[in-house]
């Protein structure tokens, strides 16, 4: 409290001191400059010279001081001619900016006073006019003359800062006096007068990080190796004060908020020196089998991490790849494992930082290693073939039982269970092969046909004894090899046709063979005609030795009214080991000719033809007639059966009498004019009806209660009781289930829709409307009318 009267003391004195010095400066340019008028010569009435004095002053600057506050108005200075004698003639006028509101003058001493409170920063200035006329005539006396009123300052208005909050930035480890941000902020008093303008900045907040220039504002660094890891985030707050920064002026204040930016200052670190880490051997390449995170307190790509593997015996078997997400490193397995042959692998895992600043590579190397022991756990595996795949061959024709081949198999874990192998009968459903189950030995259980299927290929499974679940399956080719078992044949179903006038030596056709056999048993096939034939008179075969004959005519002249067709066999054998052969026969027909060698006819009954017909003929044309004949006695037989009926009646059905009567009756419920005997069958009194068609197995009886007696009219009980006979009934026609009757049942509860008699009956009805729905409605109009309307038309 003391130091606050202290100051308030302090800034009274000095509100006055300036007052007072403003007072007397104001009144000594006043003083100085008041008029001094010197007078024009002008001639007078009577011829005297007269004197009329010029304006002698010279309107300086006037000052009011700002933001005064005290009980009176404010002198601001006194106008004054050098003609004014005092006598009270004169009148001082002043007009301008805020004449008669702020500025008011009083018109005899020429006195002006402030009567309002003045804000430098709202105005500095005011230019005003003075002038000096008479009173009584109110002619000037003085030109009018402007003069300025300036407001002098007071340090009224404390500094402010650009922005109420700042944000900055800098690099973490900067060295001591590293420029950080200028803040700036302005003072509205007048920087041309005194110290009000006058600002000096400090800091309040954020010692010892940060200083800031006194003069310009400018924060810098004031620490060495500020760490961000540390503390990443400062709150600092400048002040600026006027009046130099002494005492009395007034301040401002903004906030700094300063973050550390990251660098690449420290290298990555294992937290641990050994990592453990399993894998099963059934694991398959590209799995993973663990992590290792190196930490880096670094953000950013100064933080990124990346892993290899530099050592151990491993090298080949794991990879290291890098989870730039997780920056982790994850060791993959690279190839397959096998307990029974390694038990365990060790690496040397590398992390080293990716983006390296050089300002600080003296800090040391920025990577880190550490070992990985992975251990290989031991898995139950399937049985192993020794060979991916297998090929045998055996011999078609081969005896039953002969071996094909051996499979064998093992089981990789170190129990080294039993095996047992067996067929998969899907690839041999003809089951040609069975297989040792102990020793994997293949054999035939019947013989093969090389023509029939060349190749078998099966599969054979591998099962342990004590773990039905762990098979192997592997493919097997069995290739049949060929035996020299089948002759060769003709290619085609050969028939030649030879010409009555052919010459001697004549080739009429080129025949070859086909073998089922492997070329190597049949590489050239040897034409021949059998020993017995070979002297031919007829015909001569050759040998091309390309795998095809030609059959030559040996002499001249053949007659087809002699012999038309001739069978020539020819023998083919083969190259096989041993050889093979085969007798063909070769079926020639001879023909009639032209002169040039092309057919004519074939035929050996044509020169018969032309004196009757041939005996073959006449039998067909026989066997025809004789067929149309047992066609019309079959005709005429059937015409004239008469058919019989099936059921033979004793008398006349009744049922087919068509009884027409015009007696409608009085409605459903009459019966008089209804005959109920003309519904029963005489012929099924008894319950029996004989049939033609089938004879019954045994008598049909009606059940007794059944049948209604003649004279009951009770239509319902009556036709109930033919529908269970006829269903009951297996002797009866299948048309006699089929009974109808006009009977139309009880009475209806709606009564009769029967539009009969209508028109004759009094309805209360009017279709007096008809007559207004046209021509077409006409003639129901007229029957459906009003009753005055059928009076008019009789």
């Amino acid at each position: 409290p003391k130091m606050k009267e202290d100051y308030c003391l302090h800034a009274a004195l000095l509100c006055l001191g300036v007052l007072c010095y403003s007072q007397a400066l104001t009144m000594e340019r006043l003083n100085h400059s008041r008029p001094s008028l010197h007078g024009h010569h002008e001639k007078g009435k009577e011829g005297q010279v007269l004197h009329r004095s010029k304006r002698g002053w010279v309107w300086n600057q006037f000052f009011v001081i700002e933001e005064y506050t005290g009980p009176d108005p404010v002198l601001v200075g006194r106008l004054h001619s050098d003609i004014d004698s005092g006598d009270g003639n004169i009148k001082y006028i002043l007009s301008g900016e805020g004449a008669g509101i702020i500025f008011v003058i009083d018109d005899k001493s020429g006195n002006i006073h402030a009567t309002k409170t003045l804000d430098r920063e709202e105005r500095a200035q005011y230019t005003l006019t003075a002038q000096a006329v008479d009173r009584n005539t109110n002619r000037p006396l003085e030109p009018p003359s402007e003069f300025i009123v300036k407001v002098q300052d007071i340090n009224d208005n404390p500094p402010e800062f650009l922005h109420e909050n700042y944000h900055a930035n800098v690099p973490e480890r900067s060295n001591v006096g590293t420029s950080v941000i200028q803040v700036t902020a302005s003072d509205a008093d007048d920087p041309t007068y005194g110290n009000s303008a006058k600002l000096v900045y400090s800091i309040l907040e954020g010692q010892p990080y940060f200083s800031v220039e006194a003069q310009t504002g400018i924060i810098r660094t004031a620490l060495p190796n500020m760490d961000r890891e540390a503390k990443e985030e400062y709150h600092v707050v400048i002040q600026a004060k006027d009046m130099g920064g002494h005492m009395g002026g007034l301040s401002g204040t903004t906030k700094v908020t300063i973050t550390l930016t990251d660098v690449n200052d420290n290298p990555p670190k294992f937290p641990q020196s050994v990592y453990q880490m399993s894998v099963s051997e059934a694991a398959v390449p590209g799995e993973e089998v663990g992590r290792v995170k190196a930490k880096d307190p670094d953000i950013g790509e100064n933080g990124l991490v990346a892993y290899s593997i530099i050592d151990g015996d491993g090298v080949d078997t794991f990879e290291i790849t890098t989870d730039y997400e997780t920056q982790e490193g994850v060791v993959k397995l690279k190839k397959t494992l096998d307990y029974e042959t390694k038990k365990s692998y060790s690496l040397k895992v590398e992390a080293a930082n990716v983006h390296i600043d050089p300002k600080f590579i003296s800090n040391g190397p920025f990577k880190d290693t550490v070992t990985v022991k992975i251990a290989v756990e031991d898995a139950d595996e399937p049985p192993v073939f020794l060979k991916p795949s297998y090929i045998f061959e055996v011999q078609e024709n081969a005896a039953s039982g002969t071996v094909v081949g051996k499979v064998h198999a093992k089981d990789p874990d170190a129990a080294n269970s039993a095996i047992r192998y067996s067929i998969d009968r899907h690839t041999d459903l003809e089951r040609y092969f069975v297989i040792n189950a102990e020793d994997g030995n293949i054999k035939t259980i019947k013989a093969l046909d090389r023509e029939e299927m060349a190749w078998h290929n099966i599969s054979i499974f591998a099962v342990e004894v004590h773990k039905q679940h762990q098979e192997a399956k592997v493919p097997i080719a069995i290739k049949v090899v060929d035996v020299n078992d089948n002759a060769p044949k003709f290619a085609a179903a050969y028939e030649a046709f030879v010409c009555e006038n052919a010459r001697s030596n004549q080739q009429f056709i080129t025949i070859s063979a086909d073998d089922k056999d492997d070329s190597a048993n049949g590489p050239r096939f040897i034409f021949s005609l059998p020993p017995e034939i070979i002297h031919n008179p007829n015909f001569t075969l050759r040998d091309n030795r390309d795998n095809t004959a030609s059959v030559l005519v040996r002499r001249e002249g053949f007659s087809r009214q002699k012999q038309d067709l001739y069978l020539l066999p020819i023998v083919i054998s083969d190259g096989g080991m041993p050889p093979l052969s085969s007798t063909n026969t070769l079926t020639i027909h001879v023909c009639g000719c032209d002169s040039s060698g092309s057919l004519l006819s074939c035929n050996a009954e044509a020169y018969v033809l032309n004196a009757g017909l041939s005996t073959g003929a006449l039998i067909a044309i026989l066997a025809c007639i004789v067929i149309l004949l047992v066609i019309v006695v079959l005709f005429v037989t059937l015409k004239r059966q008469k058919k019989e009926p099936l059921i033979v009646f004793e008398e006349e059905d009744v049922r087919e009498n068509i009884i027409t009567y015009d007696d409608e009756g009085g409605g459903e419920e009459d019966t008089e004019a209804f005959d109920i005997a003309t519904l029963q069958n005489p012929d099924g009194i008894n319950g029996f009806i004989p049939r033609k068609d089938i004879k019954p197995e045994y008598q049909y009886l009606p059940r007794p209660g059944l049948r209604p007696t003649p004279s009951s009219v009770d239509v319902d009980d009556f036709i109930n009781t033919r529908i269970q006979e006829a269903d009951n009934d297996p002797t009866a026609p299948p048309y006699d289930s089929i009974q109808i009757y006009g009977y139309e049942g009880r009475g209806s509860v709606a009564g009769s829709l029967s539009s009969l008699e209508s028109a004759t009956t009094d309805s209360d009805l009017d279709y007096d409307y008809l007559q207004n729905w046209g021509p077409r409605f006409k003639k129901l109009a007229d029957l459906y009318g009003s009753k005055d309307t059928f009076d008019d038309d009789s």
